[in-house]
Parts: structure tokens; sequence; C-alpha cells
């Protein structure tokens, strides 16, 4: 597939704009793609705390609070916990979620975990990182820093 020039374009401007922004909304960024890049490749684990399993552990201890406190909100925001009534306590409630997304398949499970990346990282920014800024510099980082890494 040829990509556009326009297109192009607009990544090198994204680009120059991940390279501009401090370094705090840069971890923000990649907190919330290694945690859902986590939540996508977990699998049934014995570990009883699953909010920490799928929070990096070199992440900032700051962060970790908030994302622990946030995580079952943002998932119910997204209206993955719809079916976990049943849930008892933030653990069993994000399990339940991390169930549904698994259920889910192509576009659709890109789509919740692309928006889940985003407001991830907002908390993670400390309200410092906006939908729009965010939905497009973490489509930018994850497909040109982070899976990069990987390879």
């Amino acid at each position: 597939m040829i990509i556009p020039t326009w297109l192009k374009k607009i990544w090198k401007a994204i680009q120059a704009l991940f390279n501009r922004i401090p370094a705090e909304l840069k971890t923000a960024i990649h907190t919330g793609v290694l945690v859902t890049e986590n939540i996508k490749t977990f699998v049934d684990s014995p570990v009883a705390d699953i909010i920490t399993l799928l929070i990096p552990g070199e992440t900032d201890d700051r962060i970790k609070t908030a994302l622990r406190n946030a995580l079952p909100n943002i998932l119910t925001q997204l209206k993955l916990a719809d079916d976990c009534a049943n849930a008892t306590s933030p653990e069993q409630l994000t399990l339940c979620a991390i169930k549904t997304i698994q259920n889910f398949t192509g576009d659709l499970r890109s789509a919740f975990l692309h928006n889940l990346s985003v407001m991830i990282a907002q908390v993670a920014a400390d309200g410092k990182l906006t939908w729009q800024d965010g939905a497009s510099i973490m489509e930018w980082y994850y497909q040109n820093r982070f899976k990069k890494q990987l390879d």
C-alpha cells in the first residue's frame, strides 16, 4: 500500500508535536500504551491483584495510585463492565471487563483498546492531555515507537 503524500505530512507533523511535548506527557502516553498492551495480552493468571499486574512496574507510584483508582471507572465508562454486575471489587470488575474485550474482534477490539489507551494516558498525565491530542499522539506513538521497540 502506498501512503499518500498528505498522510505522510500529517504523520511528520504529529512526530514534530511528539518531540516537543514535555517528558511527563511522553511518559503518560507510554504508560497508556503499556497498560493497554498488558490488557490485550492478558491470560488467566493466579495473581490475586489484576490491576497491579496490568500496571508496569517502573511506573511512578503517583501514577500507579491514580491508575488503580481510575482503571475500573474507565472500564465502566467504556461500557466494558456492563455484564459485571456480580463484581464486588475493582479487581473482579477489571477482570470481567478484560474478558469482554477478549470477545471483541477486528476493528471493534482495536477501537476499544485505542480509547482505553487514551483514557489511561489522560489519567497518567494528570489531566494535562486532551482527548484530541491524546488520540492522535497515541496512535503515532504506538505505530512509530512502541511497535518498533518490539521488533
